[in-house]
C-alpha cells in the first residue's frame, strides 16, 4: 500500500486524488488535507455565486471523496498542526495543491487607503470565506473602479450591478447580498492597461453584461481597432471583441433607461490612488500597445472611485520547510517536483492561469511523476504508516479533524438555512461549521 497526502481540497487536489485512484486502484490511500472544515476551495469560494452550473463540478469530486481509499481531512493547518517533514515521514508523497489564495499587490502610491480591496478578499467576502466575512466594504458611494481585464473583473462588476431578482438561485451569502442591495453605485469602471485585442475575458461572461436588468455596458468606439483586424484573432477572443463592439453600438437612450453604467476604460493604467483616508479617485495614465505591451503616453487623468477592487492576479501561500519562489508567488518546482517526495500541482505549481478543467491534466501529470519516482526507487519502499500514523498524531495533539461525512452534515445544515430561491446559506464562521458537523 502506498500513501499520498494532498494539501488542498480544491480542483487540483481532487483531480490528483482521482488520478491516483485510476493508476493504483485499491493499492493507494489518499488523505486530502484542508485548513477549513469544508472542501472544494476555489469552487466554493472563488466561482461567482450566480454561476451555479460551474459549481456543479463538485459532484465529480464527491464521487472521489466518498470512495474508501480517499479521505477528506478538514480543519487541519499544515505547517502549524502538523509539519511537512512529519507528513513526509508518514506518506510516500506529499502533493501541494493549495492554489493561489492571496492577492497580488499593485505596488502603487495610496494602495493602503480605505475601501481598496484585492479580488481574492472581495470575492471571498460575497462568497462566504471565513477569512473575509468581516470585510464590510463601503458601497454608499456612486463610483466603483475594477482594475483588470479578466473574468474575475467581469464577475465583480456583474455582482455589483445586479438587481435582487437577478440573484435568484445564487448562493451569495446574506450579509453581502444585503450590502449590495443597499448600494448607491451608479458607475462601475473597468480599467484595463491594454486594448480589446488583449483582453482575457471569455465570450460567455462578457455576454452576461448585456442581459443585466439595471446596468448597461459602455465601450468607447475610439478604443476599438479596425474590424478587419479581428480576423487575425483566435475564435474565442474574436467573439469577445464582437461583444465589445455590440456594447459600443448601444444607443444613448438605452443607457439612459438604466441606473448603472459599466464603462470599459481601455488603454488605461492606474498610477496612484488618492483620497483623505479613504479612496476617492484613481490617477490613470493613458497607454498605447507596442509589441503587445502597454506603454505609457504621459497623459494623466482622474477616475472617480469610492471603492476599488484590484483583479491583477494571485499568489500562493508559503508553507514552512517548502522552497517558495517569492517573485513568482508560487512554489519553487521543476515541472511539479519540489524536493524528493514533495510535489505541487495546479496554481501552486504554475501560478494562477487556466480554467478549472486545466487542473485535471495537471493532476494526472503529477501522479505520473510520483509513479516515475516510485519506479526509480526515489520514494523508497512502501512501508510508511500513512493515515494510521496521522490519526495517532492527531489524537495525541487534540486535532479535531472534519471528515467528508462531517462536511455533508454541514452542507445539509446550509441547505436547510437557505433563504427562498437560494441553494444554501453558507456558514461564514469556522466554529459554526464544526458545530454543524458534530
Amino acid at each position: 500500500m502506498r500513501h499520498i497526502a494532498i494539501i488542498g481540497s480544491g480542483p487540483a487536489g481532487y483531480y490528483t486524488a482521482e488520478a491516483a485512484q485510476k493508476r493504483w486502484g485499491d493499492e493507494i490511500e489518499v488523505d486530502i488535507f484542508d485548513m477549513l472544515p469544508v472542501p472544494y476551495g476555489l469552487i466554493r469560494f472563488g466561482v461567482a455565486p450566480d454561476h451555479q452550473s460551474i459549481k456543479g463540478v463538485s459532484r465529480r469530486y464527491e464521487k472521489t471523496a466518498l470512495s474508501d481509499n480517499v479521505r477528506f481531512v478538514g480543519n487541519v493547518k499544515v505547517g502549524e498542526d502538523i509539519s511537512i517533514p512529519e507528513l513526509q515521514s508518514l506518506y510516500d508523497a506529499v502533493v501541494i495543491a493549495t492554489g493561489a489564495p492571496h492577492d497580488r499587490k499593485l505596488g502603487l502610491p495610496g494602495e493602503d487607503l480605505a475601501n481598496i480591496f484585492g479580488s481574492a478578499e472581495f470575492v471571498g467576502w460575497y462568497n462566504g470565506h471565513p477569512q473575509f466575512a468581516g470585510l464590510d466594504p463601503d458601497l454608499s458611494g456612486k463610483h466603483a473602479v475594477v482594475i483588470g481585464m479578466g473574468n474575475v473583473a467581469l464577475d465583480i462588476a456583474r455582482i455589483l450591478a445586479k438587481s435582487e431578482a437577478e440573484f435568484e438561485g445564487a448562493d451569495i451569502v446574506s450579509h453581502a447580498l444585503q450590502s449590495l442591495l443597499a448600494s448607491n453605485l451608479s458607475s462601475i469602471t473597468i480599467l484595463g492597461r491594454r486594448g480589446p485585442h488583449q483582453i482575457m475575458m471569455t465570450p460567455k461572461e462578457l455576454g452576461e453584461l448585456a442581459a443585466l436588468e439595471r446596468a448597461s455596458p459602455r465601450v468607447d468606439r475610439d478604443d476599438l481597432p479596425d474590424e478587419e483586424e479581428d480576423m487575425l484573432l483566435e475564435p474565442g477572443l474574436r467573439k469577445s471583441v464582437n461583444h465589445l463592439r455590440s456594447f459600443a453600438a448601444i444607443p444613448e437612450s438605452v443607457h439612459a433607461e438604466k441606473p448603472v453604467e459599466i464603462h470599459f476604460d481601455m488603454f488605461a493604467s492606474p498610477t496612484a490612488f488618492e483620497g483623505d483616508g479613504k479612496v476617492s479617485r484613481v490617477k490613470v495614465e493613458r497607454t498605447e500597445v507596442q509589441q503587445g505591451r502597454a506603454v505609457g503616453t504621459g497623459e494623466i487623468y482622474d477616475v472617480p472611485a469610492d471603492i476599488v477592487v484590484s483583479c491583477i492576479g494571485y499568489r500562493s501561500s508559503p508553507i514552512p520547510d517548502v522552497p517558495f519562489d517569492e517573485r513568482a508567488g508560487k512554489f519553487a518546482n521543476d515541472e511539479g517536483r519540489i524536493l524528493p517526495g514533495i510535489y505541487c500541482v495546479g496554481w501552486a505549481k504554475r501560478g494562477p492561469s487556466g480554467t478549472i478543467g486545466t487542473n485535471r491534466p495537471d493532476g494526472f501529470g503529477v501522479v505520473d511523476l510520483i509513479a516515475e519516482d516510485i519506479d526509480a526507487g526515489v520514494l523508497g519502499r512502501a512501508d510508511k504508516k500513512g493515515r494510521e500514523g496521522f490519526d495517532a498524531i492527531a489524537a495525541q495533539r487534540g486535532i479535531g479533524i472534519v471528515t467528508f461525512r462531517d462536511w455533508k452534515k454541514i452542507e445539509e445544515a446550509e441547505e436547510r438555512a437557505a433563504r427562498e430561491g437560494a441553494p444554501r446559506e453558507k456558514f461564514v464562521d469556522i466554529e459554526a461549521m464544526i458545530r454543524a458537523a458534530n
